[in-house]
């Protein structure tokens, strides 16, 4: 029984060792701050790209609105952005990397651990677009 009571202990103590890891560990722009050399429409198991005509001052502000995202690196005025948006419970990090190309926006958003975000950065994004096109 003793055992089982120190196994239970370490468990516990490796998963929020690991949670703990997940929130805290820091974030790097270089990684994470950049755009795949090709962007199309495309949903992906553990993200989604977008282009579509739009303006990035107008997308920054219903980004920054979003709970728990901050930005990463970039600027408005650089015409490239990358966010960072944390899930409520555990703190998985996702990335938004949004850039101006002439009239259209082009959008990036994956997650950072493991394979299949659920649909999450699919969800986050197509209502960022939703607000957008409504104005």
């Amino acid at each position: 029984m003793k055992w089982i009571g120190i196994g239970a202990g370490l468990l516990v103590l490796v998963v929020l060792s690991g949670m703990a890891w997940i929130r805290l560990a820091p974030d790097d722009a270089e990684r994470w701050h950049r755009l795949p050399a090709s962007v199309s429409d495309a949903d992906m198991e553990g993200g989604v790209m977008r282009v579509l005509p739009g303006d990035l001052a107008e997308l920054d502000r219903i980004i920054r609105a979003e709970p728990r995202t901050r930005v990463l690196a970039g600027s408005v005025a650089e015409g490239m952005v990358t966010y960072v948006t944390r899930s409520r419970v555990f703190g998985f990090p996702d990335y938004t990397t949004v850039a101006q190309r002439g009239g259209d926006l082009v959008l990036h958003a994956r997650l950072r651990y493991g394979k299949s975000d659920m649909g999450v950065n699919k969800a986050r994004v197509e209502r960022w677009l939703d607000a957008l096109r409504q104005g």
